[in-house]
């Protein structure tokens, strides 16, 4: 550019080139200062966006390392039995528990693995409800009579309409607990993934003991059953009681059209519990209702279409549970009832470890326990089958 401008001003009168050439000078001088102010602004630029990146990250660390400090205190308790980190680790606003109240509070990952575990066995735990408490008992009011209602019209006085009756239902949590037990020189293997296994026995454990308690706890010092509720055959039974219905066989269903039987159980429930509700039963009494047949020569069960959902008699899911009976002479084998309004699982969050190094050596014990109740809350919900 300087060398044509210089040619241009070659041919110019004296005046007019040297007032172009120190036209083009200054232009020079300007777009070198441009220049020198765009290289700054453009180093400010990657500077501030180094800041923000750098910002940025330490909030999204801390996030991910929300409970790292009690998943490595604990791993470190299980391991070597060293409780230093864990005593007085501040968790949700409160002080960690010391051994004196029952074990100190598993790591989240830990209690999370065991919930899901129990969540997915085959207990009435997949059809009940389920209520997760922080006090000692669960209390809940049902309505045991319609509504209060009542017609009026313009020309006639309203009647006074009647009150309904309401149920307190009262149920307690009860201390479940397991005890597994690993050798120390499994314990010290850096490979050894300690919280799966641990959360692995824990669960198998209360997963037994759980699901043998909601069908035939007796309610001392365990959750209360639904089969030791209260009973009484369907025509007499009242609303705290649970209806019964007669398989009409000996010991056994009826020999010609057990099926009826099946069909009387599902209607003997109220219309307003059957849309959600299921049959539970073992898989010995699977067995011989999956036999049976309408008079078509159509099986009543039906396998489902889609995995992981369950069959289907008469139109309603079956769950096998195997804590139910086996058919026999007196005994309530098949149970049909919305178990969502029947039965309510009460259970605390915390699940407690306490590590155990001197009662079983050489191997460590480790003693879990958790909370949990379980009770009837509305007996119409569900009906029972009894074989005479």
């Amino acid at each position: 550019m300087t060398e044509v401008k210089a040619a241009a001003g070659a041919d110019m009168p004296g005046e007019l080139g040297a007032e172009m050439l120190g036209f083009v000078n200054e232009l020079k001088t300007f777009r070198s200062d441009i220049q020198k102010r765009l290289e700054a602004q453009e180093e400010r630029m990657t500077m501030l966006d180094r800041k923000t990146i750098s910002r940025a990250r330490a909030p999204l660390s801390a996030e991910a390392d929300q409970g790292a400090p009690h998943q490595k205190a604990f791993d470190v308790y299980i391991r070597h039995g060293d409780d230093g980190a864990l005593r007085g680790l501040p968790l949700e606003g409160k002080a960690m528990t010391t051994t004196s109240d029952g074990g100190f509070l598993a790591a989240p990952t830990v209690a999370l693995q065991v919930q899901e575990a129990l969540n997915v066995t085959a207990s009435l735990r997949k059809v009940a409800n389920v209520v997760t408490v922080e006090s000692a008992t669960y209390e809940v009011l049902v309505d045991m009579g319609d509504i209060a209602h009542g017609w009026a019209s313009e020309a006639t006085a309203q009647a006074e309409t009647g009150s309904s009756t309401v149920q307190r239902v009262v149920i307690p949590v009860h201390e479940l607990s397991a005890m597994p037990k690993a050798s120390q020189r499994l314990l010290d293997d850096s490979a050894f993934d300690v919280e799966t296994w641990l959360a692995g026995r824990i669960a198998e454990k209360f997963a037994r003991a759980e699901a043998t308690a909601f069908v035939n706890g007796d309610g001392v010092n365990k959750p209360k059953g639904f089969l030791t509720h209260a009973k009484a055959p369907n025509g007499t039974a009242t609303n705290v009681q649970i209806g019964t219905i007669a398989s009409g066989g000996d010991g056994d269903f009826a020999a010609t059209n057990p099926a009826n039987a099946l069909i009387d159980l599902v209607y003997a429930l109220g219309a307003q519990y059957r849309a959600n509700a299921s049959f539970l039963m073992n898989s010995k009494t699977a067995a011989a209702v999956r036999k049976m047949r309408d008079t078509d020569g159509r099986f009543l069960w039906a396998d489902s279409l889609a995995m992981g959902q369950p069959a289907q008699l008469l139109g309603y899911p079956v769950l096998v549970c195997e804590d139910m009976p086996d058919i026999a002479r007196g005994s309530f084998s098949i149970a049909f009832g919305d178990f969502r309004s029947a039965y309510t699982i009460v259970e605390r969050p915390d699940l407690r470890v306490l590590r155990d190094p001197f009662s079983a050596k050489p191997h460590v014990l480790f003693y879990a326990t958790k909370r949990v109740g379980g009770g009837v809350t509305d007996a119409r919900a569900v009906k029972l089958m009894v074989f005479g």
